[in-house]
């Protein structure tokens, strides 16, 4: 577990990062992109005709809050998802979810005596820039092999990020261990988030959330916990940015009148198309069994063990850099260094890279075969 001081600087984001690694690398084979994490085929007809039937309502203002009726499609979704019950003051409609990893912790740190969070080491990059922002001392849970990609924390914090399913290991934390966060966050009153927004990709089990522990342990009014989630991978759909947050009414209160400011409404076309997607369970299935197919085949074909949850493969290789430009200029494929997902290449980090398994299978396959092809070629 390491601790990082505040800090002002930003570096670049790891695309960014992979842009000027890869720059002067000539491309061969097959020319692929696993490196992001976007989905590669059709956002349901469902979502886009709504879109297009509801292009006239552009004309108004949204209002930050979000409209009922999305309100309503998503605590149906949190319903047969998860077999929670919320009521409206217990969800917000958000531009996506990367808008409310920055600017959550901003708001909720920012009077805070030297504030402190605490989020897993390989991370998703916002939750570093949030904290910056909040002139943050940073607590890192590093995720390895030996602790079998297990967060803990060993001292005292005001916020601490989960990501169940982990981007970019695929752990997931069964009920018993989110039942202990919670737990733990109301015995030493932190606030808890948990970014689900892989929760709908698995293959047999559907990972649970954390407002499902909230009620396993009785905290029914889900004090010190919020659970963030989007459309963007669940429905191949990450142009909508459509996600909520959902959880502690007594803190979601004053954070929608902080998120008023900022501009983040989501246009009401997409508030409409949001709605029947989040409604859409059959589409939201069609697209699970995709991501199911994907990581099987990524297990068979390279011969190692894949996580049942997310769409990535974290690929153990050595010296991932190398690898990732090896794999480029043989083969043609991207895919991303494990330490642009780290902090100050870290040990643990290094000698991954991270493999997004978003293209239909039939694409998918050669793209495998070809990077099983670059590890048997690999020599570092």
């Amino acid at each position: 577990m390491g601790v990082l001081a505040e800090k002002s600087m930003f570096e670049p984001y790891p695309f960014e990062r992979l842009r000027e690694l890869l720059k002067d690398c000539k491309r061969g084979g097959l020319p692929l992109d696993l490196s992001i994490g976007e989905p590669q085929f059709e956002t349901p007809l469902s979502v886009q005709d709504t879109l297009k039937a509801h292009t006239h309502e552009l004309r108004f203002y949204p209002k930050s809050s979000g409209e009922d009726f999305l309100k309503e499609a998503q605590m149906a979704f949190v319903k047969k998802r998860f077999g929670v019950d919320l009521s409206k003051e217990q969800i917000i409609p958000t531009f996506g979810s990367k808008e409310v990893l920055f600017s959550l912790p901003i708001f909720y740190l920012h009077d805070k005596e030297n504030p402190k969070i605490a989020f897993a080491n390989p991370f998703y990059q916002v939750y570093l820039a949030s904290a910056r922002v909040a002139r943050a001392q940073v607590v890192f849970m590093d995720l390895s092999l030996e602790n079998d990609f297990t967060p803990t924390l060993e001292e005292e914090t005001d916020l601490v990020i989960l990501n169940s399913p982990n981007n970019p290991t695929g752990r997931t934390l069964d009920l018993e261990e989110l039942k202990e966060w919670v737990l733990r966050a109301l015995d030493e009153d932190f606030l808890l988030v948990n970014d689900e927004c892989y929760s709908n990709i698995y293959a047999q089990t559907p990972p649970p959330s954390v407002l499902q522990a909230c009620v396993e342990v009785g905290n029914t009014d889900f004090k010190n916990v919020l659970a963030i989630n989007s459309l963007s991978k669940t429905l191949s759909a990450p142009g909508l940015r459509s996600g909520y947050i959902a959880g502690d009414a007594a803190i979601l209160k004053p954070y929608q009148v902080f998120r008023s400011y900022s501009g983040c409404a989501l246009p009401l076309p997409l508030q409409h198309a949001s709605a029947v997607g989040w409604l859409d369970l059959k589409a939201q299935e069609r697209i699970r069994h995709i991501y199911a197919k994907n990581l099987h085949l990524a297990q068979e074909i390279l011969g190692v063990a894949v996580y049942p949850t997310s769409f990535y493969v974290w690929l153990e290789v050595q010296d991932g850099q190398a690898f990732t430009k090896h794999l480029y200029t043989t083969e043609g494929l991207k895919v991303l260094p494990g330490d642009f997902l780290g902090y100050d290449n870290s040990p643990h980090t290094k000698d991954f890279v991270r493999v997004a398994l978003v293209y239909a299978p039939d694409t998918l396959v050669p793209a495998l075969n070809a990077l099983k092809n670059a590890l048997d070629s690999y020599s570092c």
